[in-house]
């Protein structure tokens, strides 16, 4: 009691130390600004703003604000608010310009600086420091109009952006950062390789619809053999060049492996997550990837004859997949996974019946990841590493009852290691048999049907690409 009694009256102090500042102009801007933060307003026309920028940076940053915000605003009104019942201070010391209508609600914490430290904070993880730096001081003149407009107490705001913080911080668990796309480690090198700068003894296949990149390529490699990507498994030369996303990439690594060659991954207008994971953002890096010569071997998991370089799956796996990939790229990879999610519950889905390593399971979903992915729940991230020997095993299991609802609730309960329906192990080996024999399996994007049990195996640094 005593040290709150202390920190009231200090409060109190600088309070009135605000209240007798004269700041020219402060009044016909602060006030109006506080205004427009109401109800987080002002956040929402930033983050709308954001959206139409046509940037990816600024589209995750939108959306990891709002998650912030719609995070931070309930914590403080509905439990920060009700605890404390703090009476709001007496403005009879402030100008009549600079009032603002005092609120009913109590005033310990400050909503809107929590709103504003939180939108502050989660666009700092993801836009760049141009962008970064405005928002956060346009943060800052919110928080502080708070106490210039006599509202609120400078404690207040204090513990309202504390609040902010730690909300913007806390969406890092529920939605992983972009900065997870970095290079991954790959220690196990393979000898280095002698190229022909220009191309010579180099099989390249392109994906349809990537015209610009194979101009790229054919410019970079004149003496390069360019080969159908259908036809890559008999391509002649000394190495393999494929480029496309990770459904491409994984022919070309199924090709590779069969004609003992190295592999060339070149990412296209659609790229995959492994060829960001060895470091190459476009076609200029893949070619310098390629006339450096250097190798790393690296692991690739199996299932039903085929490799993948990235994941497979079954259950709603398959389709979850489809719908994750066409919306990733402009709201990212978490958010499209749970409007994915969203959309194939409603759909009339159902459980499968799998047995996973012989133990029995009703389960929605079954992600087998070639190596350890980053962080929790069924949207795992980048790999740190593309050697491990290991698979990354990943099961959502289903409830007895609102299975839909769980089922979803589970996805986000799983990142945050709070649902007891999710569950997460590694393995150089995991058998899955489902009671009708025919699985439903999706490898790196691609969809099939196979016939069980199936054999999820590591091949472990069989493949060797350039980096």
């Amino acid at each position: 009691m005593r040290l709150r009694s202390r920190l009231h009256r200090l409060d109190k102090h600088l309070y009135a130390a605000v209240a007798q500042a004269r700041l020219p102009g402060l009044e016909r801007v602060l006030p109006p600004l506080s205004r427009a933060a109401d109800n987080a307003l002002l956040w929402a026309g930033v983050a709308g703003t954001f959206a139409l920028s046509g940037r990816s940076r600024l589209r995750r940053a939108a959306t990891r604000g709002l998650l912030a915000v719609s995070l931070a605003s309930p914590l403080v009104n509905l439990a920060g608010k009700q605890a404390f019942g703090r009476k709001r201070p007496v403005s009879d010391e402030l100008p009549l310009a600079r009032l603002l209508k005092t609120p009913l609600s109590a005033s310990f914490p400050s909503g809107h600086s929590a709103s504003a430290a939180a939108f502050a904070t989660a666009v700092a993880l993801e836009a760049p420091i141009a962008v970064a730096v405005p928002v956060s001081a346009l943060a800052a003149a919110v928080c502080f109009s708070r106490v210039y407009t006599g509202v609120h107490y400078p404690g207040d705001v204090l513990a309202g952006m504390a609040i902010g913080v730690a909300a913007g911080l806390v969406t890092r668990r529920i939605w992983p950062e972009a900065s997870e796309a970095g290079r991954a480690r790959a220690s196990a090198t393979a000898p280095a390789f002698e190229v022909d700068p220009s191309g010579e003894g180099l099989a390249v296949a392109v994906e349809s619809a990537a015209d610009e990149v194979a101009q790229t390529l054919r410019k970079a490699f004149p003496r390069a053999e360019f080969v159908p990507l259908d036809a890559i498994d008999r391509a002649g030369g000394k190495a393999l060049a494929v480029a496309g996303g990770d459904a491409a990439v994984s022919r070309g690594a199924q090709a590779a492996l069969d004609l003992g060659r190295p592999l060339l991954v070149v990412p296209t207008a659609t790229p995959g997550h492994f060829a960001a994971e060895l470091g190459i953002a476009d076609a200029p890096e893949a070619v310098a990837a390629y006339q450096a010569g250097d190798l790393a071997a690296v692991d690739v998991g199996e299932v039903a004859g085929r490799v993948f370089v990235g994941n497979a799956g079954l259950g709603l796996y398959p389709s979850l997949a489809d719908r994750r990939e066409a919306r990733q790229k402009r709201i990212g990879t978490w958010p499209a996974l749970l409007w994915g999610l969203a959309e194939v519950l409603g759909r009339d889905a159902a459980p499968v019946d799998v047995v996973v390593d012989g133990v029995p399971y009703r389960a929605w979903m079954l992600f087998v990841g070639n190596c350890r992915h980053g962080s929790r729940g069924p949207a795992p991230g980048r790999r740190a590493r593309l050697e491990d020997g290991v698979l990354d095993i990943r099961l959502l299991t289903a409830a007895r009852r609102l299975p839909r609802l769980r089922a979803f609730g589970s996805v986000i309960g799983g990142r945050l290691r709070l649902s007891r329906h999710y569950r997460q192990w590694t393995a150089d080996t995991v058998r899955v048999e489902t009671p009708s024999g025919e699985v439903r399996l999706a490898r790196d994007g691609e969809t099939v049907t196979a016939r069980g049990p199936l054999t999820f195996v590591k091949r472990p640094r069989s493949l060797h690409v350039f980096r």
